[in-house]
């Protein structure tokens, strides 16, 4: 390691931030920890050193060896659960599969249920297109994927509602009586839910043998050792994970 400075990146040292981590990952697999925590990461400074990451899910999940996460955030009484995580946008179409999809829905479907306590998780699905594809005037997606995986969850007793168009998805009087939101892709549904929460969202992914929550932003590299920060975010992840390690979501 070299010495860091506030606001810097160093490719040198990220090394010791992924061992740092899994040091930890390790500690709560072996039950010394109850959960993980983690802060933002910056993850071009990784891939500079020569390391593949695109971000904490995904390294998570396999260092884990789970094969199936959810990225799931909460806020401003939002859950908003993401069938994708961080892809550029010309992948995500190929990305949602029917497979993925039954995946997803059955995983955030017995978190719901068992990690936050809501007894008949209902859960609503946005479609990918604008207006979820218009009768597949503006994409087959939500006919050939979406629909189906839908009908299917149905089928296996999940309350899954959709697909709905994006625009709309968000209105409170959509909302009401729902447990969570599953968007299709990044930019879909974190606009809203850090537009109602930002400051106080927490990260949470789903489907890991542990416990790890995350702050709703990134490193903000202009705020470093300035003193001009908000700890409201990660005040907000460690208050999630005491409380669902707990078994008080």
């Amino acid at each position: 390691m070299v010495p860091a400075r506030a606001g810097h990146l160093e490719p040198r040292n990220s090394r010791a931030v992924l061992n740092a981590l899994d040091s930890l990952t390790d500690a709560c697999q072996a039950g010394h920890l109850a959960a993980l925590v983690t802060a933002p990461l910056q993850k071009s400074v990784i891939v500079e050193a020569g390391i593949p990451f695109t971000g904490h899910t995904e390294y998570l999940a396999a260092r884990l060896g789970v094969s199936h996460v959810v990225m799931m955030l909460v806020g401003g009484g939002l859950r908003v659960a993401l069938a994708t995580t961080h892809l550029p946008l010309s992948q995500v179409p190929s990305a949602i599969t029917q497979e993925v999809l039954d995946k997803t829905l059955t995983l955030l479907h017995h978190e719901l249920k068992f990690r936050f306590g809501c007894p008949s998780p209902r859960i609503l699905v946005a479609g990918l297109n604008p207006h979820a594809g218009e009768n597949g005037h503006l994409g087959q997606e939500e006919i050939t994927v979406i629909s189906p995986a839908i009908a299917r969850a149905q089928a296996a007793g999940i309350d899954a509602q959709g697909p709905f168009p994006a625009d709309t998805l968000f209105l409170p009087e959509r909302l009401e009586g729902s447990d969570a939101v599953l968007v299709m892709y990044h930019d879909q549904g974190l606009p809203v839910l850090k537009r109602a929460s930002f400051g106080s969202g927490v990260n949470i992914t789903l489907g890991l043998p542990i416990l790890r929550t995350s702050v709703d932003h990134g490193t903000a590299l202009d705020r470093a050792g300035t003193g001009n920060l908000d700890p409201g975010s990660l005040q907000a992840a460690l208050a999630l994970a005491r409380s669902l390690a707990q078994g008080t979501p």
